[in-house]
């Protein structure tokens, strides 16, 4: 059993991005773009990132129309098409919280610059490369409203790793380049997923009291609000935080 219910964090997630809709597609186009220029490719066909990328998309309900026009200029060299690279931020909320915050930029220095506020307003501190990155594994999670044998199996036969029971549904985790197609094998199996995502699990969590817990919760929910900022992950314990 992977440990650690995800569940919860989605569930904050998906609520705080549905009232964020025009710029949870923007932060989407960007993650599409990086990855076409990560090393495969603009053609999904032969860039197994860029596939993820746009299958993600695709579940969030970002319009086909605007994938098609930014692959289109991907695939003209660029043209028209801002160049974004990856940045990995590393440091602790309040509570001894650890984060994980990833960036898809432009300019380095005005995000670096956006993310150190946010740490300082919020009571946080930035950490050096690799100050808390060993603390999360990077995988595929799939969330079925199923937990029963049957979907288990599929899960299984459909190529998880692991499963584990949480709050009434089943923790898929995948390879991180196989969700998208093990979600597909799902549906195809009669199993259609709450949520599908690439993300950072933590090897253990911190627990904090509520009043704390919120501090931090507000904490990432600023650097989320960030144009820049892709995800933040973090170790805090949700349950009993959040519905």
């Amino acid at each position: 059993m992977a440990g650690h219910s995800k569940w919860a964090q989605i569930k904050r997630k998906k609520a705080a991005n549905d009232a964020k809709r025009g710029k949870l597609i923007t932060k989407h186009m960007r993650a599409i773009a990086a990855a076409a220029r990560s090393g495969g490719g603009p053609d999904p066909a032969g860039n197994v990132q860029l596939r993820n990328a746009i299958e993600a998309a695709k579940r969030d309900d970002v319009p086909a129309d605007n994938i098609e026009r930014l692959l289109a200029k991907l695939r003209g060299e660029g043209e028209g098409a801002t160049q974004y690279e990856e940045i990995v931020y590393e440091g602790y909320a309040p509570g001894g919280v650890a984060l994980l915050v990833f960036a898809l930029t432009d300019n380095r220095n005005r995000t670096a610059g956006e993310v150190r506020h946010v740490f300082s307003k919020h009571g946080g501190s930035l950490g050096a490369s690799g100050a808390v990155a060993w603390q999360f594994e990077r995988k595929g999670l799939i969330v079925l409203p199923d937990t029963g044998e049957a979907a288990q199996e599929a899960a299984i036969e459909a190529g998880a790793l692991d499963l584990e029971e949480s709050d009434g549904v089943l923790e898929v985790y995948t390879d991180p380049t196989e969700v998208y197609a093990v979600a597909r094998a799902l549906e195809e199996a009669g199993f259609k997923p709450d949520a599908v995502e690439i993300t950072m699990i933590p090897q253990n969590t911190t627990a904090l009291p509520e009043e704390e817990a919120q501090k931090v919760l507000r904490m990432i929910e600023a650097l989320e609000d960030l144009d820049d900022v892709q995800n933040v992950y973090s170790n805090l314990d949700l349950e009993g935080v959040v519905a």
